[in-house]
């Protein structure tokens, strides 16, 4: 049994369905739950001195790719648009093994713990063949680090002879995916309340998927009582490839595979016509949004105020390293922000709406709105904590809710706790030797581009 204080909070921003704020409390956890929130000062093993303190429910990372860590800020990519950019990338990933996979999960993961995530989806579709175990890899990252982690069996099985994007080294049969996808569920799906470990069935795309793969992963999925998650209208492109493979519009294409309802959610999300948003407001098909990769490659402005006014489950996302060149929710929530203050002027979201997005937005695409992305009794003790007399936050305090979607937090927070536990304090990651972890990732690095 292990206990949590955090005194003399000076304010909660709870997150929760009341948007209460809570001044001047203290918070008690206990085996990694949220036990108290009130006045009392409770004695346990480890004690924190909350005054002064903005505390924040955990973040939740609901879409990311992080093996693309080490193909950030490639000068040959950086004017292109996903289609050229992901098929010139391929060649540089279909070298990545289980070494690659285990530093970029370090390293990605660890600067979004620094920046106040706290559960990270990262949808991984890329096993070239012999290159070892990338999920055993990642579960050992985020073991380290402390992470509440869902992982995806992500898949493709369409290379470039079959008409799709990726070489043939990447890809593989239906029957392996399937197979490898029952293994994973059971080695490392954990449904319990408070898991530390989920996993979601996420093949990367309609246009590196087959119909089969699509359809007997979604019966799979349903039969194992997982979630489903990949990539829809990003691009132009995708929507022009799927009207002349197919003759219908992506979603068209994904709902006549079983590929809508409250347990799927897509990530980016688009170009959806008017029609399409009634279906995922009317089916519970939620979104991703990652409003950076999109303005990196673009994609487009996703349609989030209309979304969020249709009730269609909205969550954010950083998404690959190499289509942000950062793992930063925190920058996330400010760029979203002003991003469509610009677009939909006064319909956009505010600085605390997007707060709310990038907590129980996502959590509750990931099925865990019960558990995670507010501070509550009875929840995971998930938050992080930012010092309120920072310089970063100078005369910016007065409204501690929209604080980090409109000045935003350019720095690491103060101190991030995950279960209970401490995984990142002042800066620093509590369970990894940054300096060492830097030089093993150049050392991977050189191998992967020798």
């Amino acid at each position: 049994m292990s206990t949590l204080s955090v005194k003399n909070i000076r304010m909660i921003v709870s997150c929760d369905s009341n948007d209460t704020m809570y001044e001047n409390v203290c918070l008690f956890c206990r085996d990694g739950i949220i036990e108290y929130i009130g006045p009392e000062a409770k004695p346990a093993d480890k004690e924190i001195d909350g005054s002064d303190m903005f505390c924040y429910p955990g973040l939740v990372n609901a879409h990311h790719h992080l093996y693309q860590q080490f193909s950030r800020n490639l000068p040959q990519v950086q004017n292109m648009e996903l289609f050229d950019w992901l098929k010139t990338l391929y060649e540089i990933w279909k070298n990545i093994n289980a070494d690659t996979v285990y530093l970029s999960s370090l390293t990605g993961m660890g600067e979004l713990v620094k920046n106040g995530c706290t559960t990270v989806f990262d949808h991984h579709y890329v096993f070239p063949h012999n290159s070892g175990d990338h999920i055993a890899a990642q579960a050992a990252a985020a073991e380290k680090l402390g992470v509440r982690m869902h992982f995806s069996r992500g898949s493709m099985d369409l290379s470039v002879k079959d008409g799709g994007l990726p070489p043939d080294s990447v890809v593989q049969t239906v029957d392996e995916i399937l197979k490898d996808s029952v293994d994973i569920i059971n080695k490392y799906h954990d449904p319990a309340f408070g898991s530390m470990r989920r996993v979601a069935l996420a093949p990367c795309s309609p246009f590196s998927v087959s119909e089969d793969l699509l359809r007997e992963s979604a019966v799979l999925a349903r039969e194992y009582g997982v979630r489903l998650h990949t990539h829809l209208c990003e691009t132009k492109d995708e929507e022009v490839y799927m009207l002349e493979r197919e003759g219908i519009r992506p979603l068209a294409f994904m709902e006549k595979l079983g590929w809508v309802g409250n347990d799927v959610w897509y990530a980016h999300g688009i170009h959806f016509n008017d029609e399409e948003l009634k279906l995922l407001a009317e089916t519970g098909t939620g979104v991703c949004h990652c409003p950076i990769s999109n303005m990196k490659l673009s994609s487009g402005i996703a349609r989030i105020p209309e979304m969020l006014e249709m009730g269609i489950p909205v969550g954010i996302g950083v998404d690959g390293s190499a289509s942000n060149d950062g793992s930063d929710l925190l920058e996330e929530l400010r760029v979203g922000f002003l991003l469509h203050r610009l677009n939909s002027s006064r319909k956009a979201p505010t600085g605390y709406d997007f707060l709310k997005i990038a907590t129980m937005g996502s959590a509750r695409l990931l099925g865990r709105d019960k558990e995670i992305g507010s501070i509550e009794e009875g929840k995971c003790a998930d938050f992080f904590l930012i010092d309120s007399k920072r310089v970063e936050l100078a005369g910016a305090c007065y409204d501690p809710a929209s604080v980090l979607g409109t000045v935003g937090f350019r720095a690491p927070v103060d101190l991030t706790v995950i279960n209970g536990r401490i995984v990142s304090e002042k800066g620093h990651l509590t369970g990894v030797d940054e300096e060492k972890l830097v030089i093993e990732s150049e050392k991977e690095l050189n191998r992967l581009y020798q």
